[in-house]
């Protein structure tokens, strides 16, 4: 499945029986960046700040003071519904005077961030796949050439008794490449397989 992320960040303001909100989106490449973002859209008149992120199998939401379930959930909902990942949302609320429900809850914080994703400006996430490659201290060298004209990112290097396994991040669409340079350079020594994720 192809994932998109944010290119710039978005809102969307929406009212709904006298209650204002008022959805923030933005790329989150981590969780610190999606929680210093909470912090910068927060409005010290807001009764609520609802939010959620995505980020690959890493999320987390918070209702912030309205029914459980009622805000961050739909808020997440949305961002998967409109197949983003790498995504923080934050929708503000101002009571206006009027309960709406737990129904209309979902529906406006759910609404308000769909819409606000909908519009925003989006690029697509180019798919990563994540390898182990087992190899001979004598094909080190090697690898770590191939791993920068791959533009594949290493997680980590344990030693072995008779070399070293190396975990691998790269572009999907470059892993077959991969695959044979890395069976051509060791002479089919090192061993090459894809993580389950």
């Amino acid at each position: 499945m192809k994932l998109d992320t944010l290119a710039l960040p978005a809102q969307f303001a929406l009212e709904v029986r006298k209650s204002r909100f008022l959805a923030h989106a933005a790329r989150a490449d981590n969780a610190d960046v999606a929680l210093v973002f909470l912090d910068s859209v927060r409005s010290r008149d807001a009764n609520h700040h609802c939010w959620a992120y995505r980020i690959g199998d890493a999320y987390r939401s918070s209702d912030d003071g309205e029914p459980s379930g009622t805000a961050g959930r739909p808020i997440l909902a949305a961002i998967d519904g409109q197949q983003c990942d790498q995504v923080v949302v934050v929708v503000a609320r101002w009571f206006g005077g009027i309960k709406l429900g737990a129904g209309g809850l979902v529906r406006a914080y759910g609404g308000a961030a769909s819409e606000c994703l909908r519009n925003a400006t989006r690029i697509l996430l180019i798919e990563r796949a994540r390898i182990g490659i087992d190899c001979q201290y004598e094909h080190v060298g090697a690898i770590h050439q191939l791993l920068a004209q791959f533009s594949a990112e290493k997680l980590d290097e344990t030693f072995a008794g008779d070399g070293l396994h190396f975990d691998i991040e790269l572009p999907r669409d470059r892993l077959e490449a991969l695959q044979i340079a890395v069976r051509d350079a060791t002479r089919g020594q090192a061993k090459v397989t894809e993580a389950i994720e």
